[in-house]
């Protein structure tokens, strides 16, 4: 599914099913020892995922980690994202020397929770939902909204290190072209000699999941494959 909307740069791999018998490194065991066991299996088949995305760079299994705000460490001059929901999980990576930065995301396509659109959109942001959701109501825009803002929060971390909040950025859809864009409200790092403004992303419901992708990569760059090669 989330090979629809990833882009040619990057590996693919999800499933719509739990994948216990995959196993987890004794260090990803450590940091699930306590977790309950909905989160268990989020963890392992996100991790089994990354691993079949990677083995087709080349790469072969190591455990993946979380940094202190979640995030997952890569293997050296390899760039990724993971992500889970009811029904889904899934990764794509790709090599740094292709990738810059990669952030996806995956929600069930239904409406967000009372209350929540408030806390995490902009005036304008609900003012595009309201329109799309009275014309086109097969499609959670909320729920859309909400997952690009976590595609872009994910593509946005490694590079900066920083937290962004829901605020701290303006999304717009296009509803025909399966794409958004956000622009960065707040000071964004150098990339590709010169100040990133925005990002730039492609979106998909499929089977009753809203999918979000961000594939940043360097301007007028062919893909190389493994560094060195």
């Amino acid at each position: 599914m989330m090979d629809r909307i990833a882009g040619p740069f990057v590996a693919v791999a999800d499933t719509r099913e739990d994948l216990l018998d995959a196993g987890l490194f004794p260090e990803e065991e450590e940091s699930v020892a306590r977790a309950v066991p909905k989160r268990r299996r989020e963890y392992t088949t996100a991790r089994a995922c990354a691993r079949q995305a990677m083995a087709k760079l080349g790469v072969p299994p190591v455990p993946i980690l979380s940094g202190p705000r979640g995030e997952p460490r890569w293997p050296d001059r390899v760039v990724g994202s993971m992500t889970h929901c009811d029904g889904y999980r899934g990764a794509v990576v790709g090599w740094s020397s292709d990738v810059t930065a990669i952030g996806i995301d995956a929600e069930p396509n239904a409406p967000l929770p009372d209350q929540v659109l408030e806390a995490v959109s902009l005036e304008a942001e609900r003012s595009w939902i309201a329109e799309l959701t009275a014309s086109r109501p097969e499609t959670a825009w909320d729920r859309l909204l909400f997952s690009a803002k976590e595609s872009v929060y994910k593509a946005w971390f490694p590079l900066t290190n920083k937290w962004l909040d829901f605020d701290n950025a303006l999304i717009t859809v296009d509803p025909e072209q399966g794409t958004f864009h956000a622009r960065l409200l707040v000071p964004g790092p150098e990339v590709h000699g010169g100040p990133l403004t925005a990002f730039r992303g492609r979106w998909t419901v499929a089977e009753g999941i809203v999918l979000t992708a961000i594939v940043l990569t360097p301007p007028g760059s062919p893909p190389t494959g493994p560094p060195g090669s």
